[in-house]
């Protein structure tokens, strides 16, 4: 039986899950304190057990400033352990800011985050058999711009040049699992149509009938220092890879099909 033992059981991760076990495989997961079914990542002897049986690995848990935990606490055994695939999800962070160009696998890794960057390289050196996803915004049922205006915390920004990619996550787990057959490598996992996030704001409220936020620029918004750090990098995200190598099709190419689907 394929075993699957994922580090992290977020909100992709655990999608994935889901896919994996209506398939049949076994998948066990870590989490924090052990809770939601999951084993505590601090359960050493329980992990190092999951990580002898497990076929594939994936982590999707994002580093932090003393750098990426599952390898710090975990990394060699990982890089020692029996499985046949590797996989980790990254972000499409690691380009920084190209003021609205195209980025392909192939472009430099510069991104404004030391940790993420070094992570992503890590993980792509850790074995042989890695598969490094680079992700853009994620979203999907429960976690989309719909969600948003529904609580009134959408906003319009008046940045007319920003624009971005994202990536439902029911095709993250489709890209995952088309890996299994694929080449090791590192990937982008992005729709095909990237644009300006006032674009999702208006298709949603048209969707839920709702207003429309009023038109406004960054310090009008008082947006969280997060919220602030997303309107600082402008890319579009190249797909193409992911296709050739993995065979793998959004089901969801634009956000409107994303968002019919996260309601």
């Amino acid at each position: 039986m394929s075993h699957m033992l994922i580090f992290g059981m977020g909100y992709a991760a655990s999608h994935l899950a889901g896919r994996l076990r209506a398939r049949g495989w076994e998948v066990e997961g870590t989490t924090r304190d052990g809770r939601a079914g999951g084993t505590a990542f601090d359960d050493e002897r329980a992990v190092h057990k999951a990580l002898r049986s497990a076929t594939h690995i994936l982590s999707s848990v994002p580093p932090a400033e003393g750098g990426d935990p599952v390898l710090a606490r975990y990394g060699e055994a990982i890089a020692l352990a029996p499985a046949t695939w590797t996989g980790y999800l990254s972000s499409t962070g690691v380009y920084g800011d190209t003021r609205g160009a195209w980025v392909d696998e192939s472009a430099p890794v510069k991104g404004r985050r030391a940790d993420r960057n070094a992570a992503d390289a890590a993980w792509s050196a850790l074995r042989g058999d890695v598969c490094v996803f680079r992700l853009p915004g994620i979203y999907g049922p429960g976690r989309s711009i719909l969600d948003r205006i529904r609580e009134g915390r959408a906003h319009r920004i008046d940045l007319p040049q920003q624009v971005f990619s994202r990536i439902h996550i029911d095709d993250i787990a489709g890209g995952v699992i088309a890996s299994f057959r694929g080449p090791a490598g590192t990937y982008n996992l992005a729709d095909d149509a990237p644009c300006h996030q006032n674009r999702l704001v208006e298709w949603g409220c048209v969707m839920l009938g709702a207003p429309l936020p009023p038109l406004q620029s960054l310090d009008e918004a008082g947006l969280s220092p997060a919220a602030r750090a997303f309107y600082a990098e402008n890319r579009r995200v190249a797909n193409g890879k992911a296709k050739r190598l993995l065979g793998w099709t959004p089901r969801y190419p634009t956000f409107r099909e994303g968002l019919a689907a996260s309601g």
